[in-house]
């Protein structure tokens, strides 16, 4: 198979599909490889590194996606893109799609006949999400210090010091959300000795977290009243909410944030899906907050972009399985031998096959069973 990896042009995403050693892994195997020169520059890789391990280089975009049976990116495509869907026939296009959010990008899709495999939808048995967990534990980590810096007078912010010092209290920060991002967020806060609450509808996920951090922190059964109670004196709010493929209800509306303390931050993790805050919308590193009723919202799409080096890196360690199964076996029979994969399937030759992304639109649908 020739598998693409194409620079990605989304406003301030650095990250690249692939690491030299996957490079390897894919032409050990008989595959071949092309990159687009300069993919790899902003996770500090070189053209040449990608060489050394049998990649091809070609100059430009168009090149990668005309000859490529398989796109491998990092982000969904941005419209600039829309019109290289479909350049090759039955192309498959590996990524972080979040088509729930998205109606252009899922008809770009649907209209280029793309077999668009997400991401975020690939689910084990036990409901885990193996290729979404690296870079939602990143950006978990990311939340809290994205906050504390914002909180600070110079960025916007109230002008607090998360941690406090002795004789004044440190920050209050609730992270909504119990899943892998919430558990990443609370982490970094715990550590940085803020007063930290954490909301959950699950009551045994909210034992577990109990358990594994030993009383350092609040667990809070969630429900719009305790939202309200715990956020309105808070001084950030992460937002870390996921409903797989599906688009994040609102939590936390306008009206709550004007009775919050002015200058408080908000980090909304669940961008990607929509988000989880009633103003909530798409920002980015190079301009990453807005104001809403005298506190600032931190919405940027693609947090893990930040730490391009970090984020590329443990994202291939965990799609390079899957990409490797897609090339060696195509990508039907992969999706036959893998449940998991196959919940990952969104759009195949013009149709919608993933439920949740054609709820979220109002759009009709066809079972992926239909289309094996």
């Amino acid at each position: 198979m020739i598998v693409g990896v194409p620079t990605e042009v989304k406003n301030g995403e650095f990250r690249v599909a692939i690491t030299p050693a996957g490079v390897r892994e894919l032409t050990s195997a008989g595959h071949r490889v092309l990159m687009q020169s300069g993919a790899g520059i902003g996770s500090s890789i070189r053209d040449d590194e990608f060489v050394a391990t049998g990649a091809s280089v070609l100059t430009d975009a168009i090149d990668v996606w005309s000859r490529a049976d398989m796109v491998l990116k990092v982000k969904e495509p941005v419209p600039d893109e829309y019109p290289l869907l479909g350049l090759k026939r039955d192309q498959v296009l590996f990524t972080y799609l979040h088509l729930a959010a998205s109606r252009a990008c899922t008809e770009a899709l649907m209209a280029g006949g793309t077999t668009a495999i997400a991401y975020e939808t690939v689910r084990l048995p036990d409901g885990s999400l193996p290729l979404l967990t690296p870079m939602s534990e990143v950006a978990g980590r990311m939340a809290p210090l994205m906050g504390a810096h914002h909180l600070m007078s110079p960025a916007g912010g109230r002008g607090v010091l998360v941690c406090g010092i002795p004789g004044v209290r440190s920050a209050k920060v609730v992270i909504l959300g119990a899943g892998v991002a919430g558990m990443a967020a609370a982490t970094m806060a715990v550590g940085m000795h803020s007063d930290v609450y954490i909301l959950d509808r699950n009551l045994e996920r909210l034992r577990q977290v109990d358990h594994h951090f030993r009383g350092a922190l609040e667990t809070v059964a969630s429900s719009a009243h305790a939202i309200d109670e715990t956020c309105v004196d808070a001084d950030i709010v992460i937002g870390a909410v996921l409903i797989v493929g599906a688009k994040t209800p609102k939590l936390v509306s306008d009206d709550l944030v004007a009775r919050m303390r002015p200058g408080s931050v908000l980090v909304d993790i669940s961008v990607d899906q929509g988000g989880c805050f009633e103003s909530t919308r798409p920002t980015t590193h190079s301009d990453p907050t807005f104001e809403v009723n005298g506190s600032l919202f931190y919405c940027v799409s693609n947090m893990p972009g930040a730490v391009p080096h970090s984020s590329t890196h443990a994202l291939v360690n965990a799609t390079l399985p899957y990409v490797l199964s897609i090339a060696d076996l195509g990508w039907k029979d992969a999706v036959r031998a893998d449940p998991a994969l196959a919940e990952g399937v969104n759009v195949v030759g013009g149709n919608i096959v993933y439920e949740p992304v054609a709820t979220g639109h109002g759009m009709g649908w066809s079972a992926l069973d239909t289309v094996l």
